[in-house]
């Protein structure tokens, strides 16, 4: 953690002049932008589990279509409700 101390007769913008250089050299600037927008992702077996959980939805409601067993349903035009 950056401290900074009001020195004797000093403003409150010099301070805080003095402030902002310190705390932009020491790099916790940077350091918690990159903690705070740093993405994990899904790993490699869940994105697999779920690209294969579409493929096979897919397939059902093509199926299910195809055979008359799906009714249709109107396309909405304003979105989900």
């Amino acid at each position: 953690m950056v401290e900074i101390k009001r020195k004797k007769n000093e403003t409150f913008d010099a301070m805080l002049r003095r402030f902002s250089r310190r705390f932009q050299s020491s790099g916790k600037q940077i350091e918690s932008k990159r903690r705070r927008f740093h993405d994990s992702g899904m790993n490699k077996n869940r994105r697999r589990d779920s690209a294969l959980r579409r493929v096979t939805k897919g397939a059902e409601y093509a199926y299910l279509m195809k055979t008359g067993q799906l009714k249709e349903e109107p396309k909405r035009r304003y979105g989900r409700r």
